[in-house]
């Protein structure tokens, strides 16, 4: 497999209404060279890791999934704190926004945006 083809197992699923908000967000981003969506964890929050969502260039080691014509990218080492993630998107009274489902987190915070393992 050629280093700059997708990878075909996917690790975490976006929702129908994350895929649309997503794709609405890309039109807006369309010309800036970050044409990709990034899916990821940093250090920090008030649970210890944080969620990273956000359009990007895709680095050399970045892994490529390709969910429903969206280029997602993800760092490998990453996989294990999102694999059989989803996100979804909510447009509420009491909420709005992206909001991540997942299995592997132990305890999340209030906002749901942080985790710990």
């Amino acid at each position: 497999m050629s280093a700059n083809a997708p990878t075909t197992e996917v690790p975490l699923h976006l929702t129908a209404g994350a895929l649309s908000e997503i794709r609405r967000l890309m039109q807006e981003q369309a010309g800036t060279g970050k044409e990709y969506l990034r899916v990821g964890v940093k250090g920090g929050g008030c649970s210890g890791l944080t969620y990273v969502l956000e359009f990007d260039q895709r680095q050399p080691d970045d892994l490529l999934f390709i969910m429903d014509e969206v280029p997602v990218v993800v760092q490998p080492m990453h996989l294990l704190y999102l694999h059989g993630m989803t996100i979804d998107y909510e447009t509420g009274l009491n909420a709005r926004g992206f909001v991540f489902i997942n299995p592997n987190a132990k305890s999340t915070c209030g906002c749901g945006t942080s985790f710990s393992t």
